[in-house]
């Protein structure tokens, strides 16, 4: 059966505690964008407006992927793969530049990000190549090359953009969803040595803004006014926050402008500034909760194809949480990854909410498929 019928098995399994922890975080974030687009003696700027709309646009297509059967989303998860390689593609060549980067694809007024779609589409595509491969004992190197394939594609076609965050996150999915499915100790050995070795070579591939991050990250303090302003700020409105924080609409750092890419990468210094370390203790509690109720899906579901579709979007979940927060802390390179929900963002929110309705939807199935 491809459509849930609407009876009341759907009220009875739905899995209204997801729905809630991701709805919350919403909320909250749209709020905090709210704050971090108003100036004090000037006009609101209508961000939070705009998000207002992915969330809801993203909304639909989270109920719209939960009613069809993820099974027969995983029968064509290739074509998808296809068709989101085809739109990197698109990029390289149509595509326009904003900030140095060529990301976005104009569709009748909308910008579209299909890097973002790509983390969707890579989860899918590996978890059906694991599903129609699976092997009872740990894979090799050699068994592990299709996969690597299949991640390295996207990875070189988003590197070129240049969006190293983006494509940093594609192969931290890929090695996640092999440590859970199971590597050869011999082969992971093998594969760490080689991707330390291949490190120092990595660095003459970088561009010379992502080389001046990787610097700034160790000594933010050897260029305060350029290339550590960012992470300097982002410490400071983290750090003066104190325990309660400064109060709604009261952040110094946000309200003067001095807090760069604040609806965006930063909007967690936004957050941390005005409602203080418990407001922030308080939205990591909310995320945790998020990624161990999907680690909870995954770990229940009824067959190996609904766990790694659920492992690989709480994996993605949880590394975007990881890395922006200690982006911000400053203990982790600033490598432009948003925070999940909270992030200014249509394509990233979209992107994210038909993440959680694929979950969602292996949630509810591994109760209905079984009657």
């Amino acid at each position: 059966m491809i459509f849930l019928k609407f009876d009341r098995r759907i009220f009875q399994y739905f899995d209204w505690t997801l729905l809630a922890l991701v709805l919350g975080i919403c909320a909250i974030g749209i709020i905090n964008i709210y704050s971090a687009g108003f100036s004090i003696g000037e006009r609101q700027i209508p961000l939070y407006l705009k998000q207002i709309q992915w969330v809801l646009l993203g909304s639909f297509f989270m109920m719209l992927i939960f009613l069809v059967d993820y099974r027969v989303i995983s029968e064509g998860a290739y074509v998808i793969y296809g068709i989101s390689v085809a739109l990197l593609v698109v990029v390289l060549f149509y595509g326009y530049t904003t900030h140095g980067s060529q990301r976005w694809i104009s569709l009748g007024g909308f910008s579209f990000q299909p890097s973002e779609l790509m983390k969707l589409t890579v989860i899918l595509a590996l978890s059906r190549y694991f599903d129609d491969h699976k092997s009872n004992e740990s894979y090799t190197l050699k068994e592990l090359f299709i996969p690597f394939l299949i991640v390295l594609v996207p990875f070189v076609l988003i590197l070129r953009q240049p969006d190293l965050g983006t494509a940093l996150i594609l192969m931290i999915i890929f090695a996640s969803m092999v440590f859970f499915i199971g590597m050869n100790w011999k082969s992971f050995a093998v594969v760490l040595t080689g991707s330390l070795m291949l490190i120092p070579i990595g660095w003459h591939f970088l561009k010379d803004y992502q080389k001046d991050r990787l610097i700034t990250f160790l000594n933010p303090e050897n260029d305060p006014l350029g290339t550590g302003y960012h992470i300097i700020q982002s410490m400071i409105a983290v750090g003066s926050g104190g325990i309660f924080g400064k109060g709604f609409l009261k952040g110094s750092q946000t309200q003067l402008k001095f807090l760069p890419e604040q609806q965006t990468d930063f909007v967690f210094s936004v957050f941390a500034e005005e409602w203080g370390f418990a407001g922030a203790l308080v939205l990591i509690i909310l995320f945790m909760s998020l990624i161990l109720w999907g680690m909870k899906i995954a770990l229940h579901s009824r067959d190996l194809l609904g766990t790694l579709i659920a492992f690989g979007i709480t994996a993605l979940i949880s590394w975007e949480v990881f890395i922006n927060i200690g982006m911000v802390l400053g203990v982790l390179p600033v490598v432009g990854i948003p925070l999940p929900f909270l992030s200014y963002g249509g394509s990233a929110m979209i992107v994210l909410l038909t993440a959680i309705g694929l979950l969602m939807n292996v949630s509810v199935r591994r109760f209905i498929l079984q009657r």
